[in-house]
């Protein structure tokens, strides 16, 4: 999620100033911005990155487990259920008390009065953690119930993956392409091949100079001071919190409340 962070704030640090965070649902949007043959998307160029210059985190997947289960927990509805089992414990609880010398009932309560004890405490941590790991996102748990906020993580997985395996897949046919191609008898003298990995690569790069065309103002952009800004931006966001270059563009609580990456339609990548 960090270097998600710090490529937004590199495209966008023509228009605004650097975003403390975003809306796990902007995850979505590395899938909507797409190359000019509808072939790549952004999310594809972010995992040919981290697998080039972060491969420890190309198998952050493996360490969120039971996604598919808990998206379709009701949460609200297990800690009502929750509060009717207490509510039928009591009223049992008060029909003892006028029927003290009824052994079912006392076997009853004496059985699960424990049992009951234990669900509540239960249902209390489930429902803090869960409104913990919301916050920690910079959700809200009032408006983020388990079936919409875990269903996020699974859909960037799934595309994620999806992702891998179409950089694979095009390394694969480069090389294959480069095998047929010094194989075969004057391969010198046959026209240049377009490779998949290498159009990928000029995409990029077709990218990059759309964006500074649309986004030149008169500062100069992040990336046009020197090379590795996206790899400064990421340190920085790892050893501290991000922070603004300039005060003076807004309140930066402002900024925090209601940024988010934004994929804007009429830039190609």
């Amino acid at each position: 999620l960090q270097i998600v962070l710090a490529f937004g704030n590199y495209m966008n640090s023509s228009k605004r100033g650097a975003a403390y965070g975003f809306r796990l649902q902007s995850l979505d949007a590395l899938l909507e911005m797409k190359s000019t043959d509808r072939k790549q998307t952004l999310l594809h160029y972010l995992v040919r990155v981290i697998m080039e210059k972060y491969p420890e985190l190309t198998g952050f997947h493996t360490e969120l487990h039971f996604l598919d289960k808990a998206g379709t927990v009701s949460l609200e509805g297990v800690l009502q259920d929750v509060r009717s089992l207490q509510q039928g414990m009591e009223l049992t609880r008060r029909e003892f008390m006028r029927q003290d010398d009824s052994p079912v009932l006392k076997d009853f309560l004496k059985v699960n009065s424990e049992v009951m004890e234990k669900l509540q405490a239960d249902s209390k941590t489930a429902k803090e953690a869960y409104e913990s790991a919301v916050e920690y996102f910079g959700e809200n748990p009032k408006t983020s119930p388990p079936t919409t906020f875990f269903p996020m993580f699974m859909r960037f997985i799934r595309a994620y993956k999806k992702a891998e395996q179409d950089i694979e897949l095009w390394k694969k046919q480069e090389a294959a392409a480069k095998e047929a191609e010094s194989g075969s008898p004057g391969s010198e003298h046959q026209p240049e091949v377009k490779l998949p990995v290498q159009k990928a690569r000029r995409q990029q790069m077709d990218m990059i100079a759309e964006l500074k065309k649309k986004q030149m103002v008169k500062e100069p952009l992040i990336y046009e001071g020197k090379d590795g800004a996206i790899e400064d931006i990421i340190s920085d966001l790892r050893n501290n919190p991000y922070r603004r270059g300039d005060k003076a563009r807004g309140s930066a609580k402002k900024r925090a409340a209601g940024q988010s990456l934004q994929a804007t339609p009429d830039i190609a990548l």
